[in-house]
C-alpha cells in the first residue's frame, strides 16, 4: 500500500461495520503505519469480501476480511467505546442515497437531475453534474456539494425542474420559509407547554445501579454507552422526559430501557413497557424476569396470553404498589389500569400503535418520563426528532461480528424455497416462512412437508388461541420446531438467535417498515442471515416494486434510517405533513423543508423572530473555490491534503456554511485542529471569512465587497463611509486584509 501511496494511487479500505473498522485501524497501527498515513487512506463500510485493482484509474481496493481474515469477535473480550468512529459513520454524500438520474435540490439554484460527479470541461477537481431546465447544466465543485440534497417530495407527482437564474425557485422558497415560520411556531409551543409540565426529577444512580448493570452479559456498544446516559439525564430533570431512541434492528435499544426501568424502581418508583404485540410483550416479560431475578422487582404482564385471574392479580397489584413493573399491549391503557406511583413509560414500536392509541398514551402519560423505541420510526416522529422538538438518541453501531442481512428477490419457485430452507437446517438453524392469508397457512404447511420431509414445521396467527398460540411459539423458541409459517404476529421484537434464514411470500403486499421490521426478525446471532422476498414478476414494477427495491438496496447495518426516508418518498409526504405545508414540499423537497424548519426553530428558542440576514460577500483577493486560487487571488477552503476523506470533508464544509456564532465558528476550527492537525493556510483564511460574515450579519451589513484596496461595506441600501472616502486595505497578504475587515466590522 505504501508503494502504491507513493505512485499517487487512491488506496480505498472496507470493512463490514463499525467494530472492523476499529480492528482494521488497529491492526494498521501495530504495523506501524504512521497517523499521517492512516489519515490519506480513504475508509468505506461495506460488505465486499474480496478486494481489487483497477491499474488504468491509479486505485485498489483492500477489505478487512482479507487483513483480518473476518475473526469473530470473541465475547471475552471487553472494550468499552467511548464514541462511536467517526469516520465510519453513514456517508454523507452517498451515491446510493443520490442516484444518476434522481431529482436532487440546489440550495441556491433549485431542483435539477442529478448526473453524476465529473469534471467541468477546461476546469480541475471534481464536480457534481446537475441538469436544469432547458438543458442547462451546472458544475457543483465538491466543497459546495453540501447545498445539494436528494429530492423527496410528496406523492408520485414529478417535480417540475427549476431554470438557471430564473425567480421560481426564490419565489418558492421564500413561500416555503413563511409557512415554516408559522409551523415552527405551533411546534414550539406544543414543546413548551410539555416543558412547562411539572414532573419527577429522579435521583443521580444508586450504587446497585452500577451492580446491576455489570450484570449484562454483553459489552455495550458507545452509542449504547451514550444513549443510555442521556436517559439517565433526562429522568434527572424536572421536566417530563420525551426521549426517541432509534436503533436498527438488534442494536441494543432493549438495554437502554431496562437500565432506565431498574432506576426507576430504585427509587420507588413504578414501571410500564407497551408493546404492540401480544407475542412482543411476552417476550419483553420473559427477558425482564430474567434481568431482574438476582433483585427485588416485581414484574407483571397484561396481554390476552394471560388469564382473567391472572390478569385482575396484577392490576391489583399495579394500584396498591407491589407490582413495580408491567409489561403488556394497548390493555395497559385501559380504564380500569390505575398506578400506586407511576414514573417511567417505555414505548417498543411507537408506530405500531393507531392514532386513536397515541392519542390516549399522550393524554394518560403527560406528566410522566416517556422513552420510546423504533428501528425505523414515522418520518413524522423522525423528522420532529431531527428538529429538536423531540430529544433523540441514535444508536447506530452494530454489535461485534454482526453481518449484514443477504436479501435476494425472486419469483417463487419450488425448488428455490426446498434449497433455502435445506440450507439453514443444514447448519442447525431454524426458519420463519411469512404468509400474511390465514386460511392459506395449513395448505403451505402441506407444501413445506413434501418439499422438506423431516422439517418439523408449526404455525402461528393471531386468531389462534391465547394457550395455543403461546404454546406454539414456545416450542419454536425452545427449538422442537424447523419451520414457523406464520403471520405478521412475529413483526415485532422477536429474538431468537437461531433462526437466520426468512422467507417472504407475497412481499409486494407488505410496507417498507413492515419488511424491514419482518427481515429485522434474522441476523440476531453472529451467524450470516438471508431474507428472501417472493414477488409476482407482474407485481415487480410499481409502488410494490419500490418497496421491495429499497429493502434490497438498503441491506446493509444501520439502515434504519435511509429505510425512513425511503418509506416517505414511495407514500408521499403530503399525508404527514398534512395539506396545508405539503405543497411547499412538493416544491422545494422534503429535505430542504426540513432544514428551513430546523433552522426557524432554532432562531425562535433563542428569541430571534426574523431570519439572520443573508451578506453578500465578494473578494477581489480571495476565492472559496480550490480551482480558482492563484494569480494574487488567495484560496480559503480545506485541501484534500487536510481532510483526506470526501465524505468528511463534505460534511466539515457543510457544518462552517450552516455556523451561525463565532462560537461555532471558533469550536469547529478547534475541533479540526484536534483532529487533523495544524490549519494550513486555506484553512485558517476558511475560517477567517465565515468570522467576517458572522460578523457583517451581527452589525446589520447586508453587502461586503473589494475592488484592488478599496471596500465596499453596504448596509440595506446605504454605503458605509470613513468621512467622505471608502475604507480602504492596507494590508498586503489575504489574512492581514481578513483582519482589517474583520476589525472594521467590529468597530
Amino acid at each position: 500500500m505504501r508503494r502504491r501511496r507513493a505512485r499517487g494511487w487512491r488506496v480505498v479500505m472496507t470493512g463490514v461495520n463499525e467494530g472492523e473498522a476499529e480492528r482494521l485501524e488497529e491492526w494498521l497501527a501495530e504495523c506501524e503505519v504512521t497517523s499521517e498515513e492512516i489519515r490519506r487512506i480513504e475508509f468505506v463500510l461495506s460488505g465486499l469480501s474480496r478486494g481489487f485493482a483497477c491499474p488504468e484509474k491509479h486505485w485498489v481496493i483492500v477489505t478487512g476480511a482479507e487483513l483480518l481474515g473476518r475473526t469473530e469477535t470473541h465475547r471475552g473480550r471487553r472494550k468499552s467505546l467511548g464514541k462511536s468512529n467517526d469516520r465510519w459513520k453513514r456517508p454523507v454524500f452517498d451515491p446510493g442515497e443520490l442516484k444518476l438520474g434522481d431529482y436532487a435540490v440546489h440550495l441556491q439554484h433549485g431542483v435539477a437531475i442529478y448526473e453524476g460527479l465529473g469534471e467541468k470541461p477546461g476546469g480541475k477537481g471534481q464536480c457534481l453534474l446537475l441538469k436544469y431546465a432547458d438543458g442547462a447544466r451546472l458544475y457543483v465543485p465538491v466543497e459546495e456539494s453540501y447545498l445539494v440534497s436528494r429530492y423527496v417530495g410528496v406523492g408520485k407527482k414529478r417535480p417540475m425542474l427549476d431554470t438557471l437564474g430564473g425567480g421560481r425557485w426564490e419565489r418558492a422558497k421564500a413561500k416555503a420559509e413563511k409557512a415554516v415560520e408559522d409551523f415552527a411556531a405551533t411546534l414550539l409551543r406544543t414543546a413548551a407547554e410539555r416543558e412547562a409540565l411539572p414532573g419527577n426529577a429522579f435521583p443521580p444512580d444508586h450504587e446497585w445501579q452500577a451492580k446491576f448493570e455489570s450484570e449484562f452479559v454483553y459489552e455495550p456498544t458507545g452509542d449504547q454507552i451514550k444513549a443510555i446516559a442521556e436517559t439517565k439525564a433526562d429522568m434527572e430533570r424536572k421536566r417530563p422526559m420525551d426521549r426517541l431512541v432509534c436503533g436498527d434492528v438488534g442494536y441494543g435499544k432493549t438495554e437502554v430501557a431496562i437500565r432506565a426501568i431498574f432506576k426507576a424502581v430504585l427509587a420507588g418508583k413504578q414501571a410500564v413497557l407497551l408493546a404492540p404485540t401480544t407475542v412482543l410483550a411476552q417476550q419483553h416479560a420473559r427477558n425482564l424476569r430474567e434481568r431482574f431475578a438476582d433483585w427485588p422487582v416485581a414484574v407483571g404482564e397484561l396481554s390476552r396470553f394471560r388469564t382473567a385471574g391472572e390478569q385482575t392479580k396484577v392490576v391489583r397489584g399495579l394500584a396498591d404498589g407491589s407490582v413495580d413493573v408491567v409489561v403488556g399491549t394497548h390493555r395497559l391503557l385501559s380504564p380500569d389500569v390505575q398506578f400506586h406511583n407511576l414514573g417511567l413509560v417505555v414505548i417498543d414500536e411507537e408506530q405500531r400503535f393507531g392514532v386513536k392509541q397515541k392519542e390516549k398514551l399522550k393524554e394518560r402519560f403527560r406528566r410522566v418520563d416517556v422513552l420510546t423505541l423504533s428501528a425505523t420510526p414515522i418520518p413524522r416522529t423522525l423528522y420532529l426528532a431531527m428538529l429538536g422538538a423531540r430529544d433523540l438518541s441514535q444508536i447506530e453501531t452494530p454489535p461485534p461480528g454482526r453481518h449484514p442481512i443477504e436479501t435476494v428477490v425472486a419469483e417463487y419457485d419450488e425448488r428455490l424455497v426446498r434449497e433455502w430452507i435445506r440450507r439453514e437446517l443444514g447448519r442447525g438453524g431454524q426458519v420463519y416462512y411469512l404468509h400474511n392469508r390465514v386460511a392459506a397457512l395449513p395448505i403451505l404447511a402441506k407444501k413445506v412437508r413434501d418439499l422438506v420431509p423431516g422439517a418439523k414445521v408449526a404455525m402461528a396467527h393471531g386468531q389462534m388461541g391465547e394457550g395455543e398460540l403461546e404454546d406454539v411459539m414456545g416450542r419454536f423458541v425452545r427449538g422442537q420446531a424447523d419451520v414457523l409459517l406464520c403471520t405478521t404476529i412475529v413483526e415485532s421484537g422477536l429474538d431468537i438467535p437461531n433462526a437466520n434464514t426468512i422467507i417472504l411470500d407475497r412481499a409486494d403486499r407488505f410496507g417498507l417498515a413492515d419488511l424491514y421490521q419482518l427481515r429485522g426478525r434474522v441476523g440476531r446471532a453472529q451467524h450470516r442471515a438471508y431474507a428472501l422476498l417472493l414477488v409476482p414478476r407482474e407485481r415487480r414494477g410499481g409502488e410494490a416494486g419500490e418497496r421491495v427495491e429499497a429493502l434490497q438496496m438498503h441491506g446493509g447495518l444501520g439502515a434504519g434510517y435511509r429505510i425512513a426516508m425511503r418509506d416517505l418518498e414511495i407514500r408521499g409526504a403530503g399525508n404527514l405533513l398534512g395539506t396545508e405545508q405539503s405543497g411547499h414540499v412538493a416544491v422545494i423537497g422534503f429535505e430542504l423543508y426540513c432544514r428551513l424548519l430546523r433552522s426557524a426553530v432554532a432562531r425562535m428558542k433563542k428569541g430571534e423572530w426574523k431570519p439572520p440576514p443573508v451578506v453578500q460577500i465578494r473578494f477581489d483577493f480571495l476565492t472559496l473555490r480550490a480551482a480558482e486560487a492563484g494569480d494574487g487571488v488567495a484560496g480559503a477552503y480545506l485541501p484534500a491534503g487536510y481532510i483526506p476523506e470526501v465524505r468528511e470533508r463534505i460534511e466539515a464544509y457543510r457544518s462552517i456554511a450552516e455556523a451561525g456564532s463565532l462560537n461555532e465558528v471558533g469550536g469547529l476550527g478547534k475541533a479540526w485542529r484536534d483532529r487533523y492537525g495544524p490549519w494550513p493556510m486555506e484553512v485558517a483564511l476558511l475560517l477567517s471569512y465565515h468570522r467576517a460574515r458572522i460578523q457583517a450579519g451581527l452589525v446589520g451589513v447586508t453587502r461586503l465587497e473589494t475592488q484592488g484596496d478599496k471596500i465596499r461595506i453596504w448596509k440595506g441600501l446605504e454605503l458605509e463611509m470613513v468621512g467622505t472616502k471608502l475604507p480602504r486595505l492596507t494590508g498586503p497578504t489575504a489574512p492581514d486584509k481578513l483582519a482589517q475587515i474583520e476589525g472594521w466590522l467590529k468597530a
